[in-house]
């Protein structure tokens, strides 16, 4: 059984994503390759470099041919490329007189590159329009729970209290520079790629620098510095965001884990228990949403090591990267897509049981103020011994659960009002002044 996020269809609900598969079909990439090819008649033709007729018949042809998709599969297992059977196809399309001048001075690579970049231009617009769903859903959720006390966590310790509205907004902030990245390497990612055999566009003479121009303006993209056949650093690129952004998710995802767990729980998926169901035990409600985010960002990482390794090609055009890439690439952004619709289910349903968070917060009896009560006493006796008194203090709070400040005012007569110093409410910092400033980047 394939468990391919394109190909599954008892996995594709979990890891995969309908218009990003529908955008990487072998339908959808055909289509994108015949635009290319009548994009690039139609170029020609008004450039004067082939007969204006034979490249309106050309470009006719590339919307009006019916592909045999099985003779292009076996032709491709011959030739390990599909645009010279593509190309047969479209000819014969064509007729002889326009047939001709099909491809004319491009190669093989020129097609394939270009269509992959349509291909992804078109895939990015469920993802970024989920991201913005899921910064918006993040940023009310942060803003609604902003006073909601909870314990902050460090080496999966109680250390310092938080409010949950904070953790939310720790979320939050590495999608907002996301979002910034993405709008930054696109102009680098969304771009042509034409340049014949060796990306000189020789067959062009002259004008080659006219149709370079005129091609990206057609095709609605961007221009390189020049032709970029073994230049990968773009789509490298495009993997290493993909990665980040699912890392996050994965972040995310790895806290609602891991707050929901039984003996914590303090917060659920979702309030439907018909979710996350065991074949044994009838009482599990499993993080399942979660868990499909976090396999999506392991998945991801590992994938982008074949991305940096695509980067190796040799001289003018190399032999084994661009295959790299269709495995790779593909799938990494469907992973993407699908964690990002998955984060905006936990955003839209997340359950909060602040009583849980409280209750968890005051079962550390005061000692999760433990830094509080030390620098009070340090005013007024010297670091060193409130250290070592509070420390001992501690191990005698938690050992009889007693609260921290009256095993203090126990053992020390200093003036100060040890009692108040366990409000956690008290001891928050400048929590509320980062949340306004990740709330008021998200609404920019």
């Amino acid at each position: 059984m394939s468990i391919s996020p394109s190909d599954s269809s008892i996995f594709g609900s979990s890891f995969g994503h309908p218009a990003v598969a529908a955008a990487f079909s072998d339908q959808q990439s055909v289509e994108y390759m015949l635009r290319v090819e009548a994009a690039l008649a139609r170029v020609l033709g008004r450039q004067g470099l082939i007969p204006e007729p034979a490249a309106a018949r050309v470009a006719q042809a590339a919307s009006q041919v019916k592909v045999d998709l099985d003779r292009l599969r076996a032709e491709t297992e011959r030739a390990g490329f599909p645009v010279a059977e593509l190309v047969r196809q479209l000819r014969a399309q064509a007729g002889d007189e326009a047939g001709e001048f099909v491809h004319w001075g491009a190669t093989t690579q020129d097609i394939l590159d270009t269509a992959r970049v349509l291909q992804i231009q078109e895939s990015l617009q469920p993802v970024e329009l989920a991201m913005g769903k899921l910064i918006t859903r993040l940023a009310e959720l942060a803003e609604r729970q902003r006073g909601q006390l909870m314990a902050g966590r460090t080496h999966t310790q109680q250390a310092l209290p938080i409010t949950f509205g904070y953790k939310v907004a720790t979320w939050l902030a590495p999608l907002l520079r996301h979002r910034q990245r993405l709008a930054e390497l696109k102009p680098r990612l969304l771009v042509l790629q034409l340049g014949g055999p060796v990306g000189t566009l020789a067959a062009y003479g002259e004008h080659g620098p006219t149709v370079y121009k005129a091609m990206a303006q057609e095709l609605g993209l961007a221009l390189a510095a020049a032709p970029w056949h073994s230049q990968r650093d773009g789509f490298a690129e495009f993997a290493g965001w993909l990665s980040l952004l699912t890392g996050s998710l994965a972040k995310l995802a790895q806290d609602v884990l891991l707050l929901g767990q039984s003996e914590i729980a303090e917060v659920r998926e979702t309030a439907d228990m018909s979710r996350g169901g065991s074949s044994a035990m009838p009482q599990k409600v499993n993080p399942v949403a979660s868990e499909q985010i976090l396999a999506a960002g392991r998945a991801n990482v590992a994938l982008l090591s074949s991305m940096h390794h695509a980067m190796v090609h040799e001289h003018e055009r190399g032999t084994h990267g661009l295959q790299l890439e269709w495995l790779s690439l593909p799938q990494m952004l469907t992973l993407a897509a699908s964690a990002l619709v998955k984060a905006v289910f936990l955003s839209e349903n997340l359950v909060v049981d602040g009583r849980r968070m409280l209750a968890n917060l005051e079962a550390s009896q005061g000692t999760i103020l433990a830094e509080r009560f030390r620098d009070a006493l340090a005013a007024v006796m010297g670091r060193q011994e409130a250290e070592a008194l509070v420390k001992e203090a501690c191990q005698i709070a938690q050992a009889e659960h007693r609260a921290l400040g009256a095993v203090l005012r126990e053992r020390t007569a200093v003036p100060l009002d040890l009692e108040s110093l366990g409000d956690p409410n008290q001891y928050l910092g400048s929590l509320h002044w980062f949340v306004d400033r990740v709330l008021q980047q998200a609404g920019s």
